[in-house]
């Protein structure tokens, strides 16, 4: 794992309920822009729906990367409600969801860049296994 202090960092988020809500977790992984592993975690989060899990998940993400002093982010998750709210296309109506989504655009300004990407489930499948073994174990 890298030690030094990288300007960009890549990060992949899932969040897991098994119930929805029931027991959740999130998985994070974050790479240097040069693809090098920095931190993989996968945490118990309580009790939660699939989207607050999903939030959650950014959230820590981007807090980890503000702790290693990134200064641009890019971050792919698998939830497309979550990009899309991010993007403006959708509108936050969860009243639940929208202090996550505050909070995510609060630790998005404090970031030079900070970019939103949609992929698949199958580009996504390490941060989706953490966080449904941390949903698990929790």
């Amino acid at each position: 794992m890298r030690k030094e202090k990288p300007s960009k960092v890549v990060i992949y988020t899932d969040g897991a309920s098994l119930g929805n809500p029931g027991r959740a977790g999130i998985g994070v992984i974050i790479y240097s822009s040069d693809k090098s592993l920095i931190k993989k975690v996968g945490k118990f989060v309580g009790t939660a729906t699939n989207n607050v899990a999903e939030y959650l998940a950014l959230i820590y993400g981007l807090q980890e990367a503000l702790g290693l002093k990134a200064k641009e982010v890019e971050c792919f998750l698998d939830s497309e409600l979550l990009v899309r709210q991010l993007k403006g296309v959708y509108k936050v109506r969860n009243s639940k969801l929208l202090l996550f989504y505050n909070q995510v655009r609060h630790l998005q300004g404090l970031f030079k860049r900070a970019d939103f990407h949609h992929i698949g489930r199958g580009k996504n499948s390490q941060a989706d296994k953490l966080a449904k073994e941390a949903a698990k174990r929790g």
